[in-house]
């Protein structure tokens, strides 16, 4: 007998404006064509339509809204992208019921629009990948990246020359691998970026619709909605920032883990100056004591650059102390940019400094 494959859902498109928003258009439908989407030549016919806008004038801008609502009024089910993406209050004020707005080449966010609105119906005959992606960590745990680059300029760091400025992505999107990532089997998710402090100030002014309410791209918000998700969630590379302190009382109600990965990389405020980060080690000790009264049992984890050009033994019995004040052991690693240039300092230690055995690497 013949095996009969699920049908696969169908996708119609209206593309407005100029060559380059059809360009985008062919790139939005192949990559839906190559995850077994089908192609609708009318709304009859299709699950899902696509309308990708044009806001350059306000003629087109009147045009692509007429597109929408046409589209809303022959199927119903609309997806609307494109340059008047931003003007997305505009858009829903007028049609409420369009299932998604996203921006101009926005490509991973319109996919995932139309997967949630019509999701691929599973077979193993056709489905060569599973919903939660590739992995190369065991099943029980998953790196859930929710940005990329950074805003910060330390001295002895390379990565926004090699990844730029920070750019978030969207809390919807974020929270919908989340999901998948949970039902494939995950059981904790280590929430990882360059700065997930700095989480959403890019696209702070950009809430997004999650399960019929609104997530506004904050780090608060996101790590409240990734704790209604996953049985376990540990955030990685924050900054000991003052909003910080809104995270906490979610680790005392047991929706997050008590745990931060907070790269101090020094105490000793002549060093953090050099290193151009804050210099503020004693509102550090402050704020670590009011987040254990509020979650006495929040672990810290951290790492230190000991070696830095300019650094004394003074600065250095600086970081000793202050670590044992905070109960904390560490490890050092290499400079990306500054160690190179440590031999040249004239204010370099000359003989190496033993560690002592609590900060040994266990």
């Amino acid at each position: 007998m013949a095996t009969k494959l699920p049908e696969a859902p169908r996708v119609g498109m209206v593309s407005l404006g100029c060559p380059k928003n059809l360009v985008d258009s062919e790139r939005i439908l192949t990559k839906l064509r190559s995850d077994g989407y089908a192609m609708s030549p009318d709304y009859a016919g299709a699950d899902v339509v696509l309308v990708n806008t044009c806001g350059f004038l306000d003629s087109a801008k009147e045009e692509s809204l007429e597109a929408i609502g046409e589209a809303i009024a022959e199927n119903g089910r609309v997806i609307v992208t494109g340059c008047m993406g931003k003007e997305a209050e505009t858009i829903r004020a007028r049609f409420p019921n369009v299932l998604a707005v996203t921006g101009a080449h926005q490509y991973e966010e319109v996919v995932g629009a139309v997967h949630e609105a019509a999701p691929m119906p599973p077979s193993p005959f056709v489905n060569l990948v599973p919903d939660a992606g590739l992995k190369l960590t065991p099943r029980h745990y998953s790196y859930l990246k929710i940005s990329e680059g950074c805003n910060h300029r330390c001295a002895f760091c390379i990565i926004p020359a090699l990844r730029g400025d920070l750019v978030s992505r969207r809390p919807d999107a974020i929270l919908r691998e989340a999901e998948k990532l949970v039902e494939a089997g995950t059981k904790e998710l280590l929430v990882i970026s360059q700065d997930t402090s700095a989480y959403g100030v890019d696209i702070r002014k950009e809430p997004r619709l999650w399960k019929g309410r609104d997530v506004i791209p904050h780090m608060t918000d996101l790590a409240r909605e990734l704790g209604r998700i996953a049985p376990w969630v540990r955030l990685h590379y924050v900054y000991p920032y003052p909003h910080v302190d809104q995270v906490i009382p979610l680790m005392a109600e047991g929706l997050i883990l008590p745990y931060l990965d907070i790269p101090f990389q020094h105490a000793s405020p002549s060093v953090l100056r050099s290193m151009k980060r804050p210099a503020n080690e004693a509102k550090v000790l402050e704020r670590l004591k009011k987040w254990r009264e509020i979650a006495p049992d929040l672990t810290i984890r951290s790492t230190f650059v000991v070696g830095f050009p300019g650094e004394t033994e003074a600065d250095f019995q600086y970081l000793l102390d202050w670590t044992s004040s905070t109960c904390s052991t560490g490890s050092t690693r290499p400079s990306s940019t500054g160690s190179a240039r440590s031999a040249s300092s004239p204010s370099r230690v000359r003989r190496p400094i033993p560690c002592p055995a609590r900060c040994r690497k266990r």
